[in-house]
């Protein structure tokens, strides 16, 4: 007999079946020796009365035993001989396009580039030294994208649009921890991410299909409004009738390339702004309501704030505790940062993006002349000018979060987890006016739901200005298809449709549903 039952326990009762196996016998009225097995479905933290409460969803074996963990039977068949489908970018939407395509029967050829995780981290480490960008790989371009280097975040609010759980267990099945089927909010981390990816890579390889590394898609093939292929570093082509392009935010140049084909683009919603740094403890203390902090079972706590200041909204994005603040620039005179975060988040700091809202119509009018990719070159002459502001090559311009809240110079900061290093500028300045009176009137609204939050030792670096993209490239929504050209398929972050590694994977699956049913139509 099974039973599903639902405990609302300490964080100590919550760590160990052993804290509260007389508690489920208790309930199901039955003797702890007739329970043979207790199995968590789902664990999620409520911080939000005085005390801290864990809520775990059990099911109960009692008398039997407990079947072999929900696995989904992945089956990635020999795809070697059958029809090709290009998939541009090996991030969580080209990666899990390419695998969807082999349990469809047809052969992937990622073209990546950048260059492999193992290479590319040499390639960071470099850049973490103060080192120039390499623009083709950086903490955006290379195997799995920017996804690779980052908190590894899988909680999405998508999953009406395809099958988060198959996502999860696509994960397990490459070398993902059992917990994030478990947690309501799940992350893998940084420092785990690699691994997974290069099984992914393994997985595409042996069942047939192509992983090229260094290598860039320079043109769109498309003959009377129908993609036939790819032109590779301005050399050579690859056929195929479908194309699903993945490419992520960060490659303008892939928008520039596609404007300048002809191929339309739309302008769209984004934000940016900056990255706020806090000591993880005060960050636990805060959210956790306690001078003790998180203490022995709780993980390091998260934030989410998020509100409306002059009609434009002001949130948190991409929140990492017990994470680190990484350069995110992709070529010379841009300054971007982000954020990442190891499986155990254990480092001494929590960082987040504080963003604000901007719509094609808040541009200045210099740039409006732009077009379509106005909002591109307005978040470009950003980053330009905190390049300026910052320090040598990948220096960030930083300044103490109340002195930014202020209006003032800070004179000294604190100790910041971002390597290459940061110094003193006054970012309410250099920022224009719309982005930090709205994020100076965030901060403040924030501090008051946060007693503590503004606090002397917390820090922001500029820019946070890759959250998403200020383009769109259009597709109709039955077939997923650009309007323009038959079989190409604008995918994930870079083309508009998710946000994320899991939303992202899911439209990766959607758009290689879309191809096959386009190729066996």
């Amino acid at each position: 007999m099974t039973k599903e039952i639902t405990l609302r326990l300490t964080p100590q009762q919550a760590s160990d079946t052993k804290y509260y196996l007389d508690i489920v016998a208790n309930k199901l009225k039955v003797k702890k020796t007739e329970i043979t097995e207790m199995r968590v479905r789902k664990r999620s933290i409520d911080a939000r009365g005085r005390k801290v409460m864990i809520q775990l969803i059990v099911d109960v074996y009692i008398g039997e035993k407990a079947p072999s963990a929900d696995l989904f039977n992945l089956e990635y068949k020999n795809v070697s001989l059958k029809e090709p489908v290009i998939v541009v970018g090996s991030g969580p939407g080209g990666l899990f396009a390419a695998l969807h395509l082999i349990e469809l029967g047809l052969c992937p050829i990622v073209i990546e580039r950048g260059k492999d995780a193992s290479t590319r981290k040499r390639d960071l480490a470099l850049l973490n030294k103060n080192n120039p960008v390499n623009p083709e790989s950086n903490y955006a371009f290379g195997e799995g994208g920017a996804g690779t280097y980052s908190d590894g975040k899988l909680y999405t609010r998508s999953t009406k649009r395809g099958d988060f759980r198959k996502i999860i267990n696509v994960f397990r099945y490459h070398g993902a921890s059992e917990q994030i089927a478990v947690d309501a909010h799940p992350h893998i981390g940084t420092n785990v991410l690699p691994r997974i990816i290069k099984n992914m890579r393994k997985t595409i390889i042996e069942s047939g299909g192509q992983v090229l590394f260094n290598t860039k898609v320079t043109k769109l093939l498309v003959n009377d409004g129908q993609i036939t292929g790819v032109e590779i570093n301005n050399v050579e082509n690859i056929k195929a009738k479908a194309v699903i392009l993945a490419t992520g935010h960060s490659a303008h140049d892939v928008y520039y390339m596609l404007h300048n084909q002809g191929i339309e683009l739309e302008a769209k919603t984004w934000a940016m702004g900056v990255r706020v740094e806090h000591p993880q403890g005060l960050i636990d203390e805060i959210q956790y309501h306690s001078p003790e902090g998180r203490g022995k079972y709780l993980p390091a706590a998260s934030y989410s704030f998020s509100c409306q200041v002059k009609q434009r909204g002001v949130y948190s994005f991409c929140m990492c505790p017990g994470g680190f603040i990484v350069p995110a620039m992709t070529g010379p005179e841009q300054m971007v940062v982000n954020g990442m975060s190891p499986s155990r988040r254990n480092s001494p700091y929590a960082n987040s993006g504080m963003v604000v809202e901007i719509r094609p119509e808040d541009l200045p009018e210099e740039f409006k002349g732009k077009g379509v990719m106005a909002g591109l070159e307005y978040q470009k002459e950003i980053e330009r000018l905190c390049y300026i502001n910052g320090g040598q090559n990948i220096i960030a311009p930083a300044q103490r979060l109340t002195d930014f809240v202020g209006g003032r110079l800070s004179f000294d900061l604190p100790k910041v987890s971002y390597v290459p290093g940061a110094i003193a500028a006054p970012l309410h300045f250099v920022l224009p006016e719309m982005i930090s009176s709205r994020l100076q009137e965030g901060f403040k609204n924030f501090g008051k739901w946060a007693k503590g939050f503004l606090d002397y030792d917390a820090v922001i670096l500029g820019t946070e200005s890759r959250t998403s993209s200020p383009l769109r490239i259009p597709r109709d929504s039955f077939s997923l298809m650009h309007p323009q050209v038959k079989g190409l398929f604008p995918c994930g972050e870079g083309a508009g449709y998710s946000g994320g590694i899991a939303s992202s994977a899911i439209d990766g699956e959607r758009c290689a549903q879309a191809a096959y049913n386009l190729i066996n139509n």
